[in-house]
């Protein structure tokens, strides 16, 4: 997620943040990059002129250039500046004074709005809701079935008539909605391959007939400026009151996300980080713009793991985080549950710091072939050696090697991986013994290394 972006903007910070005072030709030199960082992302050029031009104004204040520390006080003013370009605060969903509210889908074709309107109803199912999807796209062929099956899939509430035009679809789902005590419908109407006068005029009758309290938009990340232009139109013609963005975990550049709020004025309510059903997550602007400059996001990382992880396991282990006795026997016993919470690079990029985590743990893949052969390796060792690596030696290693049917190099490569991690969750601990994280759950604002 913002890969390149990413690593640009923070090696340019980096730079600023090394130096004791500033000058403005310092800060012009790294307004540049910056500049060339967001064209490369693909971000609209004119939201990277206000996006600079803001930064500028900020930055070559007195109070900035003369203060103690100049470089970080120009991070802190980019953070605040991805922040507002991206909406500054979290938009959440809308709902109806009187149930079913109604939340109507829209995009083009490939965008991944058929599998969004799962997640989405999943999302509001683990919020305690009663959500009750409908195919309302009559016309893409397979269109219902897809959908039906994936309602299954996950025993979601489905409603389809091929027979009846969709905004009679749609009336008569809000009718058994509301018999089935259901108080959310999530409409899926149709797409079409572009944007045209029959598909608009369609969807303005069902926002007409139905009175969505959300009409959002699904786009594509991965089509860059082709997204914020559809944005554009759909928000022209229809008064869209959101956007979610599929495919953000893809090879993105990041224009889109970075992009669309500021050209459309519309909020971006929701991102799809996967393929999976329950790859959906809230947007916070503030939150990606800490990933994105590599301060990390503490508290995605919290939700996650208290979604996916036993709460008293999650305890325990914490417990041991602080002691800073984390062992290879908690590792595989918590690595099944990392697994559930995504990839292992995704989770890592959520760590302040994560930019000087070495590629090699980053990289650490959770399929269930390497999980079966990290699980053989560690079973393979003795109680003494998962507790103490350090006493691990080359006999040791061929051993365990043997009795895993795997390779030195592997036992190698899981040592040095697990190393690695050891020493970056002794870092976490400390981060909780200074109280950082507990500010972090409270809400509080805080850059770990200001």
């Amino acid at each position: 997620m913002f890969a390149n972006l990413a690593e640009k903007l923070q090696e340019t910070l980096r730079r600023l943040r090394g130096k004791g005072k500033l000058n403005e030709k310092d800060v012009e030199t790294a307004l540049r990059e910056i500049r060339l960082a967001l064209l490369e992302a693909d971000v609209n050029f004119k939201v990277v002129k206000e996006f600079v031009a803001q930064i500028r104004e900020r930055a070559v204040g007195q109070e900035v250039l003369k203060s103690l520390t100049p470089g970080q006080q120009v991070v802190k003013i980019v953070h605040e500046e991805l922040t507002r370009l991206m909406g500054r605060e979290q938009s959440r969903l809308e709902s109806a004074s009187s149930p079913p509210s109604v939340l109507m889908l829209a995009g083009l074709q490939g965008s991944g709005k058929t599998t969004t309107a799962v997640k989405l109803a999943l999302h509001l199912r683990r919020g305690g809701r009663r959500p009750l999807l409908v195919a309302a796209d009559i016309y893409r062929p397979g269109a219902i079935k897809q959908l039906e099956v994936l309602c299954r899939s996950v025993d979601l509430p489905f409603y389809s008539n091929e027979k009846a035009r969709p905004v009679q679809i749609c009336q008569e789902a809000v009718k058994q909605a509301g018999r089935e005590g259901c108080d959310y419908v999530i409409l899926d109407t149709a797409g079409r391959l572009h944007l045209d006068e029959a598909m608009m005029a369609e969807l303005r009758e069902i926002k007409a007939q139905l009175k969505p309290v959300e009409l959002l938009l699904v786009v594509d990340a991965m089509t860059g400026q082709d997204a914020v232009n559809a944005a554009t139109a759909f928000h022209r013609e229809l008064g869209l009151t959101g956007i979610i963005l599929t495919k953000l975990d893809g090879d993105t550049r990041g224009g889109a996300a970075l992009s669309v709020r500021a050209v459309t004025g519309c909020p971006i309510k929701f991102v799809g980080v996967g393929e999976k059903v329950d790859a959906l997550e809230p947007f916070h602007p503030e939150r990606m713009a800490s990933r994105i400059l590599g301060m990390g996001d503490v508290l995605s990382l919290i939700e996650k793991a208290e979604a996916a992880i036993d709460q008293e396991k999650a305890r325990e282990l914490e417990r041991k985080l602080r002691r800073q006795e984390f062992t290879l026997e908690d590792f595989r016993d918590q690595l099944q549950q990392l697994r559930s919470m995504g990839s292992l690079e995704e989770i890592l990029a959520m760590l302040p710091g994560a930019a000087g985590i070495p590629k090699e743990v980053k990289q650490l893949s959770l399929s269930e072939e390497q999980f079966k052969r990290v699980e053989a390796i560690i079973n393979s060792m003795t109680v003494a050696e998962r507790r103490d690596p350090s006493i691990i030696n080359g006999s040791r290693r061929r051993r365990i090697a043997r009795g895993s049917g795997t390779t030195v190099q592997d036992v190698n490569k899981l040592l040095s991986q697990f190393a690695q991690m050891q020493r970056m969750f002794k870092q976490m601990g400390s981060m909780g013994k200074k109280g950082q994280l507990k500010k972090l759950k409270k809400g509080k604002r805080g850059f770990p290394f200001f």
